[in-house]
């Protein structure tokens, strides 16, 4: 599957390319992480990002402003501008994963998405990391997340494949089951 795909992985692919040729890749993957956690703590910024309702100039202004404070590369900076020129800023979360997964495939990694009911301490990511390498045969980068929903277990992504091991597919697999011979 191609990481290219659709309009997010378009532009990412443009930006990617472009911050490689110029030696500024590490710099744009920070920039673009430090606005994806901004995204995450702030629920007006995500707001603002989705809105078809504002204006260009409104969006424009107000993001020239949160770059600015944010100390990012001409690169970025210039990237997301023309998100809010072509009306593209609302897929911004997309693009920023589609270039992380872009940068990973270049260091020779491989992204994880991990979800658990609870934090996991660090002694378990370290492990879970080891053996998610060792089961690829390649450097993996974890994304951990909570789901409280799961009640206990994992759900693990890496690329088109999904490991679920969590208590709520178990149930509701024990519940298929027993209707099966009801």
């Amino acid at each position: 599957m191609s990481l290219a795909e659709g309009m997010a992985g378009r532009y990412a692919g443009a930006l990617f390319d472009v911050a490689k040729e110029q030696g500024k890749l590490a710099a744009v993957e920070q920039d673009l992480n430090g606005f994806k956690a901004l995204l995450a703590e702030s629920a007006d910024l995500a707001r603002f990002v989705r809105s078809p309702v504002l204006t260009e100039d409104d969006q424009a202004k107000a993001l020239k402003a949160i770059l600015a404070k944010m100390g990012v590369t001409d690169v970025t900076a210039n990237f997301l501008q023309l998100l809010v020129k072509n009306r593209r800023l609302f897929a911004v979360s997309d693009m920023i994963k589609a270039f992380g997964a872009l940068v990973a495939r270049d260091k020779g990694q491989v992204s994880a998405e991990v979800a658990s009911a609870h934090p996991l301490p660090p002694e378990q990511m370290a492990s879970l990391t080891e053996t998610l390498k060792s089961s690829v045969g390649k450097d993996v980068v974890v994304s951990a997340s909570v789901d409280p929903s799961l009640i206990g277990g994992l759900v693990v992504k890496m690329g088109s494949r999904m490991i679920d091991s969590s208590i709520r597919t178990k149930l509701n697999s024990l519940k298929v089951a027993m209707k099966g011979t009801g």
